[in-house]
């Protein structure tokens, strides 16, 4: 999806440098050619030769490079791309493009570039909610530049607030969306999603639960995916360590209880409905008031289980009822599963991947399905989650468009 295009990575000096290598990678994947420029500070946080090797490229991280500069070396960089991504973008760095400074690589080609530039700002949440940066970003707003986040969540500092710079597979969806804008051209426009990510827990005592190992990628990555097609996105997320996808309305809950009287309220109003969170099939018959000791006496324990509503099938049964699509996860036999459940509750599509399969589903950032409806199939390769979301989601598209 990038193939062909020029992407110059420029990096100063924060401690969200560990993501880029991640995002170069990701980058090349998609087919893109990417260069590296580090400020000085940068390489105290990865070092060049880490970037040199992602990106297959020399690094750049001088402009006094007397090899590189006897044929003005520095010029030819800012030529050459067809976006610059400034990731991580400091404060500082921030207000040296903002006020036209040049005093190293990475500022230099800032200003000796005509390509499009993107910012990714990464920062304590104090620095970026000061005055100085606040007007600093809006001033580059006003000239064109791109700023793309940040995301609030735990900073290394130990600060709690907005400044986290996007994670790369955020960056990646959002280069990908600069260079093909027909994948944002506003397909669902108009339209309202509803997406159940995550998994639930089942109180057994004040401490301990009955759980699963569902990490919510996917379902985040839906919402990523069908934010960009131009929907309104409401996510209902179990207990979940993600950062909510930009724009993007996030309703947390724990139990499927819970879960699923959410999802009845909003389903009742929305036009697609993606049931992508693993919702435990039992939940306890009766939670202890108080946490359960362990004796000599007590050896064995027994704990009533009782069956939890089918979110799905109910949301299935709604009137007016929206586009409906289910997720199954399978280890053997999945198209008769998946169809069976399909046509058992109701559902417009359902998506199955082979949860025994080391590597992809449960805890993983790539995953592979397998997409039925009621007269067609599609098969999703392996491919890392993001990418998997828009394709699900295009699969969608083509169906509500019918």
């Amino acid at each position: 999806m990038l193939a062909g295009k020029k992407i110059l990575v420029a990096m100063s000096g924060g401690i969200a440098a560990y993501k880029i290598p991640e995002l170069v990678r990701r980058l090349k994947d998609q087919g893109a050619e990417v260069k590296v420029a580090m400020t000085q500070n940068a390489t105290s946080f990865i070092g060049a030769l880490t970037m040199q090797a992602v990106s297959g490229e020399v690094v750049g991280q001088s402009v006094m490079d007397p090899a590189a500069e006897a044929a003005m070396g520095h010029i030819e960089w800012a030529k050459w791309p067809d976006l610059i991504l400034l990731a991580p973008a400091t404060a500082n760095t921030i207000a040296k493009y903002c006020h036209g400074l040049a005093d190293d690589l990475v500022s230099t080609l800032l200003l000796a570039s005509s390509a499009n530039v993107a910012v990714a700002p990464a920062m304590n949440q104090q620095m970026y909610a000061s005055a100085a940066t606040q007007d600093n970003l809006n001033t580059l707003r006003q000239r064109g530049v791109q700023i793309w986040g940040p995301a609030s969540g735990e900073q290394a500092c130990g600060d709690v607030g907005m400044g986290r710079m996007l994670e790369s597979a955020q960056l990646l969806e959002l280069v990908i969306e600069h260079f093909n804008p027909s994948l944002s051209e506003q397909s669902l426009q108009g339209k309202t999603v509803v997406i159940t990510a995550g998994p639930t827990r089942e109180a057994i005592d004040p401490v301990r639960y009955i759980s699963n190992h569902s990490s919510g990628k996917m379902g985040f990555a839906l919402a990523s995916a069908a934010k960009g097609l131009g929907a309104t996105v409401k996510i209902i997320s179990g207990p979940v360590n993600l950062t909510t996808p930009s724009g993007c309305e996030r309703f947390d809950v724990s139990s499927a209880l819970d879960m699923h009287q959410r999802s009845l309220e909003l389903g009742a109003t929305c036009d697609i409905f993606i049931a992508c969170a693993a919702v435990a099939d039992y939940r306890v018959a009766e939670v202890a008031s108080h946490k359960i000791k362990k004796t000599d006496n007590n050896d064995a324990l027994q704990i009533n289980l009782l069956k939890n509503p089918d979110i799905v099938a109910d949301v299935a049964k709604l009137t007016p009822k929206p586009f409906v699509l289910g997720f199954a996860a399978e280890t053997q036999d999945l198209e008769h599963y998946a169809r069976d459940k399909m046509q058992r509750k109701g559902l417009d599509m359902i998506a199955a991947n082979d949860v025994s399969i080391p590597g992809q589903g449960f805890n993983s950032s790539d995953n592979a399905l397998q997409v039925y409806w009621p007269n067609g199939q599609s098969v999703l390769s392996l491919n890392d989650k993001q990418r998997l979301a828009q394709q699900l989601m295009d699969l969608v598209v083509q169906q509500i468009d019918k």
